[in-house]
């Protein structure tokens, strides 16, 4: 395999590589101690040549990492609160991978100044550095200063100005006349432009509000007509500009349809940083009621290797999130299912948002006896200390009574629940509230749990918790029918601690249940117990 697939097994340190240079100054010493003037001369020149390649590759390094080292994998990098909030609610990007602030008078100045010839490529990598890092007027000022010195600039000099074009005007139609002069340019100084430069003009669309929509169009056909194919960052640009410009769903539908009729059924090759971002986009983009398009966009992803173009595991999760959202709501519970155990945990690792969407698919097609499965891959996943996540599962399980087997399911379920409270595995736990306590309950009297549920009645007390009057009714009820009076003395009691209205009924309902056994040793019929209960039940009659 290693030798079959040998490109899966190399490793670059850096980029652009610096080769080692054959001619150094002990050869030009040499020539000189020898009195070789033709030898010297072309040691000198060849030593030149090599030392401004030299230069000039190590400006490439420099600007591209902003005089910094590279970030290894896995390595983490400072950012700025502006950069973080600026970031914050959007799609990350390959932009967003290298995020440093180009600094007055650093290295790649200082090599660039010491040139004694700069030429394009010196140029091109100078600003270049300077767009990529936030330095826009300033790569603006050097882009003047080589249109100065009568030096040509490169397709990738103007496709670095077309990105930065954006953030020098604060007008629209002045970002776009800006833009508009840089392509005029182009053409003057007789530089082709390619797909990155048509891309960069209508990624600088997005930003240009009101005139994004003609000029995009205008954009995609002078790209048709200079050969160029659009790739899938550029149906991503013009997806943005509309979906900003219609004011009602159907009209991303309709625009995202006709994206997904040229695209078709291709195996895609990324030519573009932003390629990855398109999937994310159209799948989002997808209204609630047309599920075939989210599947034509899933069919275009399992297509060859498009999956790569899914970008890192954090779009992977937006994409997969959005498309599992669509199966809940619109398709049966079955095959919901079925795309559940095909993409998790595999391809999506679901939030807790996914597993709501799940909880809720299964209630809509009354699958409610599938919760306990569901809840060991809640605590597989490690969303067990999620409170809002526990509460929805329980509040499902507790609000109708079901066959005495899915009660005895549940039940155990609910104990299995109740050991997450308070567990301590190194991350925040949850907190018992009146609803969950009610709810485990609830579930245990439902499968004949007495003991586990009386337990988890005291847990009211030591938790600072009032159970409401329905779960006292149904343990009055359990009493009732285990003949156990005292239990439901010191459920009155109890009812009476929290100061619950509903202590009076419970009272005279007690008396009433059990009344006929007056010669049980321990009921409520012996003077001490009737006298409590009488005491509780006149406490809610009107005084005079």
């Amino acid at each position: 395999f290693v030798n079959s697939n040998p490109k899966f097994f190399t490793t670059d340190f850096a980029e652009p590589h610096i080769p080692v240079r054959n001619v150094t100054r002990p050869h030009c010493r040499i020539h000189n101690q020898l009195s070789s003037v033709q030898e010297s001369s072309g040691s000198y020149t060849a030593a030149l040549l090599s030392w401004l390649t030299l230069c000039g590759r190590l400006l490439d390094l420099i600007c591209l990492y902003c005089d910094r080292d590279p970030v290894q994998e896995g390595g983490q990098q400072e950012e700025s609160g502006e950069e973080v909030r600026r970031r914050k609610g959007r799609f990350r990007r390959a932009s967003d991978q290298l995020r440093f602030t180009w600094k007055e008078n650093c290295n790649a100045e200082r090599i660039f100044n010491l040139l004694p010839e700069r030429d394009t490529q010196c140029y091109s990598a100078l600003i270049r550095g300077m767009v990529k890092h936030g330095a826009y007027a300033k790569a603006f000022s050097v882009y003047t200063d080589m249109l100065n010195n009568r030096v040509t600039a490169d397709v990738h000099i103007f496709n670095a100005l077309m990105a930065a074009a954006p953030d020098l005007r604060d007008k629209y139609n002045e970002r776009w006349d800006l833009i508009t002069e840089l392509l005029n340019q182009m053409r003057q100084q007789k530089v082709q432009p390619n797909l990155l430069t048509f891309n960069g003009v209508l990624k600088a669309l997005r930003r240009c509000g009101f005139l994004a929509k003609t000029q995009a169009l205008y954009t995609l056909n002078e790209m048709k007509a200079m050969g160029i194919a659009p790739s899938l960052a550029s149906f991503d640009h013009v997806l943005a500009v509309f979906s900003k410009t219609v004011s009602s769903g159907q009209g991303n539908t309709d625009i995202l349809q006709e994206v997904m009729s040229e695209l078709g059924r291709t195996s895609f090759i990324c030519q573009d940083p932003n390629d990855g971002m398109l999937l994310c986009m159209c799948i989002i983009l997808i209204n609630d009621n047309y599920l075939d398009l989210g599947y034509k966009v899933q069919s275009l992803v399992e297509q060859g290797e498009n999956w790569r173009l899914l970008g890192d595991s954090y779009q992977q999760s937006v994409y997969y999130g959005r498309f599992f959202n669509l199966l809940c709501m619109m398709e049966h519970i079955d095959v919901v299912l079925k795309w559940y155990r095909r993409l998790i945990p595999s391809l999506y690792y679901p939030n807790p948002q996914g597993l709501k969407d799940l909880l809720q698919a299964l209630d809509t097609d009354s699958r409610l006896d599938m919760l306990p499965t569901i809840w060991k891959d809640i605590r597989s996943l490690g969303h067990d200390n999620k409170s809002d996540l526990v509460e929805e599962l329980l509040t499902l399980m507790a609000r109708d009574r079901h066959s005495p087997e899915v009660q005895e399911a549940f039940a155990a379920c609910a104990l299995d629940v109740k050991s997450a409270f308070g567990a301590d595995r190194g991350r925040p736990s949850l907190e018992w509230s009146s609803s969950s306590l009610s709810h485990i309950t609830c579930l245990l009297l439902r499968a004949n749990k007495t003991p586990q549920a009386w337990e988890m009645l005291q847990l009211f007390k030591s938790k600072n918790r009032v159970p409401d009057e329905g779960l006292l009714d149904d343990f009055l009820s359990a009493c009732s029918g285990a003949v156990s009076p005292d239990k439901a003395v010191e459920l009155v009691q109890l009812s009476a601690a929290f100061g619950l209205p509903a202590t009076p009924r419970l009272a005279k309902r007690t008396l009433a249940e059990f009344n006929p056994f007056p010669n049980a040793p321990s009921s409520c019929s012996s003077v001490p117990s009737r006298a409590v209960l009488s005491g509780l039940e006149a406490t809610g009659e009107p005084s005079d």
